[in-house]
């Protein structure tokens, strides 16, 4: 069956006027699709060819030969609309914000290239036109994207302005961890910075990497004398540890803890390292000593024990020593307190926790019998300080000073209260 032609319309029909710009904000409707009103701008013969009415006249756009002919012309349509589609998310990605002006100069590219094609069905006009309104938001958003930059580029100089001040503040500091963990994060921040101006920011950054290198120099200088500091204190406390360590053996019970002291007094006086160094060298430095006086504690227990038989010897003693008061017979009780006393030395040393009780009971007689003398002295002769006092004090001091030589501080003390009783009788 013959065709049935169609009315073509006329280039000045499909002419339509120029739509004008609109606001860059404002909404362009979309161009009519052409699946919608396909007719007003393309046909299709019955051999499947179709058609576009473009307003430069009517141009071949394709051949269908799938299927019916209006499918063809479907075909072509929907070309179209994914032009329109594809310029619409343009204009509203531009619109929002979400993409840049060449992103968008990129789609309307290829929009145009199909639009010049001719290879669809649909308003070529309208679709121009919309091109045009996007063309000139384009240019809107280049402005405004520009004018941001420029915004931008001047926050940035003022950031890395304010990061240079920082770092320069910095450039003396001696909390050397946490400025060197700030230096360290200034360079990361600036290195987010948008860029600036080439020549201000590479003078901002000569300034930054100029603070931070005087930092450096310096915080390797002080380590380096830390760990100068370091190794002397090393040096002089394994020394004291040595001579610390070869006392600990030592059996001197009387001279070596007063060494060891003066050792301590060296260990305070000495550089300090590390905490970790200080800690380890303190360990083995107080090993030694607690090894020494664990051994004289150890000594000290064993001599006790070894003394413990004397005490109720020394206790009987005090008992026939406290059997003599009150004082009757001056001579007699000397003689006999004399004959204690010699016994008392034979018997030798007590634990120290019995012995000041005892010495104490022991001394007590001594001064009564003093006492008694001295009473009858005053009553045979009215005065104190003869002959035979004299005498008993040289006596005394003798025996203070031949304890003192033998090391017993303990009889040194006894003899020492009875000069000084002896003395006050004399009124000396």
């Amino acid at each position: 069956m013959a065709e049935t032609p169609r009315p073509i319309p006329t280039p000045a029909a499909l002419r339509a006027p120029r739509p004008a710009a609109m606001p860059a904000q404002t909404p362009v409707p979309a161009p009519v699709s052409a699946s919608a009103s396909t007719l007003a701008f393309g046909r299709v013969t019955e051999d499947g060819t179709v058609f576009l009415l473009a307003p430069e006249g009517e141009i071949q756009v394709g051949q269908w030969t799938v299927s019916a002919p209006d499918d063809g012309l479907a075909f072509f349509a929907r070309k179209y609309d994914d032009l329109v589609v594809e310029l619409d998310l343009a204009t509203k990605r531009l619109d929002d914000g979400r993409s840049s002006a060449e992103q968008a100069q990129t789609v309307l590219a290829k929009v145009r290239e199909g639009l010049a094609a001719r290879s669809f069905v649909g308003d070529v006009t309208a679709l121009s036109a919309r091109c045009d309104v996007l063309s000139e938001r384009i240019q809107a958003a280049r402005v405004k994207q520009q004018a941001a930059k420029a915004e931008q580029r001047t926050a940035a100089l003022a950031k890395r302005e304010a990061l240079v001040a920082e770092g320069e503040a910095l450039r003396d500091s001696t909390a050397w961890k946490a400025s060197t963990e700030r230096f360290a994060a200034l360079v990361e921040e600036w290195k987010t910075l948008p860029r600036a101006d080439r020549g201000a920011e590479q003078d901002l950054w000569k300034r930054l990497s100029a603070a931070r290198t005087h930092f450096d120099k310096q915080r390797r200088v002080h380590y380096s004398e830390v760990e100068a500091t370091r190794k002397t204190a090393l040096g002089a406390k394994r020394d004291l540890i040595a001579r610390a360590e070869a006392m600990a053996a030592s059996t001197d019970w009387q001279g070596t803890p007063r060494k060891l002291r003066d050792l301590m007094g060296e260990w305070k006086a000495a550089p300090r390292g590390s905490r970790q160094d200080e800690d380890r060298l303190w360990r083995r430095f107080k090993a030694a000593q607690d090894a020494f006086f664990a051994a004289k504690t150890a000594s000290e227990i064993a001599l006790e024990a070894e003394l413990t038989p004397n005490i109720p010897i020394k206790e009987a003693l005090v008992v026939e020593a406290e059997a003599l008061l009150p004082v009757t017979d001056i001579k007699a009780s000397k003689r006999a307190l004399r004959a204690i006393q010699d016994r008392w030395e034979k018997v030798g040393d007590i634990p120290r926790a019995d012995r000041d009780r005892l010495e104490g009971r022991l001394r007590k007689v001594e001064e009564a019998v003093r006492a008694g003398e001295a009473e009858a002295w005053k009553a045979s002769t009215g005065t104190v300080g003869n002959d035979a006092f004299t005498a008993a004090l040289q006596r005394l001091e003798e025996k203070r000073d031949a304890a003192n030589a033998r090391g017993d501080s303990a009889a040194a003390a006894q003899f020492d209260a009875q000069i000084a009783s002896t003395k006050a009788l004399l009124g000396s």
